[in-house]
């Protein structure tokens, strides 16, 4: 599998570089997918859990929002 690539544009030269990523890079964009594919997960935990309670107190979320005011 080819890694993904790093371009470079140069607007002194306009001069553009198309590379793949250095082995450094792609551990930090390894990372970076990681860390978003967790922060996605947590977030549909989070609105499911809130879905399910809502639901279990036969409220909408607008409802909800009146009671916390």
């Amino acid at each position: 599998m080819s890694r993904p690539m790093i371009r470079i544009h140069n607007t002194q030269t306009d001069e553009v570089i198309d590379r793949e990523m250095t082995n450094a890079e792609f551990a930090i964009y390894e990372a970076d997918q990681t860390a978003q594919a967790i922060k996605k997960a947590e977030a549909e935990a989070k609105a499911t859990a809130k879905a399910s309670l809502l639901d279990r107190l036969g409220i909408t979320a607008a409802e909800a929002a009146l009671l916390l005011s």
